[in-house]
């Protein structure tokens, strides 16, 4: 442990192997709580590579429990936090409607460690149960096209490290890694990163691992399409640069997609955007990157006729039910297991 960390504070770079080990010595407990953040620290005060990130990433699927679902034949939906922007879930409301609109959506999530309300904690907040049942997890995702893949479930090893994250309160390599490091490693990718050099990591590390994926990342800081500004997006075949006009959508203020002082506002967004009760900004930038799922699943689609599947399944309340179903499941399996 030693020697890496030496290196690292020499600001050289890990490579594959050398990431991977870290890792394993942090998760199963050689590294004591002073080397892990200092091991965190130095690794936020430069940039990380694609080798390094890579390494982290097979240390956690190496440990991690991979449930038995029936298909790999979806996508997941997520991005890494840590925009600081406090923004209303709009990437957990972008699965729910790709699920409405009938694709299929395994999505890996977590609280929020440097952001008000993680996917996990608004989900849980609804009263969605989160379960490691692979018979549990088959059902919703065979009745309702989603499953919601809880990451202290599956990843164990990260039990240490998440009071020490939660303390430091501040964004950290182990961000890059949730969007990573989903234990199905679905076929399809939606993930938005908070800075344009991880861009080019992702991009990387999914044409190698994906079918099909979409890395975003809104100029102004989102991990998200914001439509505040321009965003960048990495397909296997591209890169461009596109604005909220190129997708026929009005340019938004940031203020538009704040999701309030509390878990209650959240979920009151949440419930009101699935309702169709939300303001037309929060539907068209739920839709929009929604609309960017299902072009993982059909690329030469065009973005407008995803846009129109993504915005058929709001105001058809197709997504509403479907994810009040996934709920409803999620509580009765619970329930028969106990």
């Amino acid at each position: 442990m030693q020697k890496l960390l030496n290196k690292i504070f020499e600001f050289e770079t890990l490579s594959r192997e050398e990431a991977k080990e870290l890792l394993i010595q942090i998760t199963n407990g050689k590294a004591n709580d002073a080397q892990i953040v200092a091991a965190i620290s130095a690794l936020k005060m430069r940039s990380i590579s694609s080798s390094e990130l890579n390494g982290f990433r097979e240390a956690l699927l190496e440990q991690a429990l991979i449930p038995n679902l029936y298909t790999k034949d979806a996508i997941d939906v997520c991005g890494t936090g840590g925009d600081g922007k406090n923004t209303f879930n709009i990437s957990t409301l972008a699965a729910v409607v790709i699920a409405g609109a009938g694709y299929k959506v395994i999505k890996h999530g977590n609280y929020g460690v440097s952001s008000l309300v993680g996917s996990s904690s608004i989900l849980e907040e609804i009263g969605y149960r989160f379960t490691a049942d692979d018979w549990s997890l088959n059902e919703q995702l065979r009745e309702t096209n989603i499953c919601f893949l809880h990451a202290p479930l599956f990843h164990p090893a990260l039990k240490k490290v998440g009071p020490l994250r939660k303390q430091l309160g501040i964004r950290t390599f182990f961000n890059y890694l949730g969007p990573l490091v989903n234990p199905v490693q679905p076929k399809y990718q939606l993930t938005g990163v908070y800075n344009l050099e991880l861009i080019r990591v992702y991009k990387q590390i999914l044409s190698e691992e994906r079918e099909e994926f979409r890395v975003i990342h809104s100029l102004d800081g989102y991990d998200e399409v914001s439509l505040t500004s321009a965003f960048k997006m990495a397909t296997k075949s591209q890169e461009l640069i596109l604005y909220p006009e190129d997708l026929n959508q009005e340019p938004l203020k940031q203020e538009d997609l704040f999701c309030g002082e509390s878990i209650e506002e959240a979920k009151t967004i949440f419930m009101n955007v699935l309702s169709d009760q939300c303001t037309m900004v929060q539907k068209n930038v739920v839709a929009t990157n929604a609309a960017l799922g299902i072009q993982c699943f059909k690329p030469n689609a065009s973005f407008q006729d995803c846009y129109i599947e993504a915005i058929e399944a709001i105001e058809s309340k197709r997504a509403l039910y479907n994810f009040q179903k996934t709920i409803e499941l999620s509580q009765q399996s619970q329930t028969i297991s106990k």
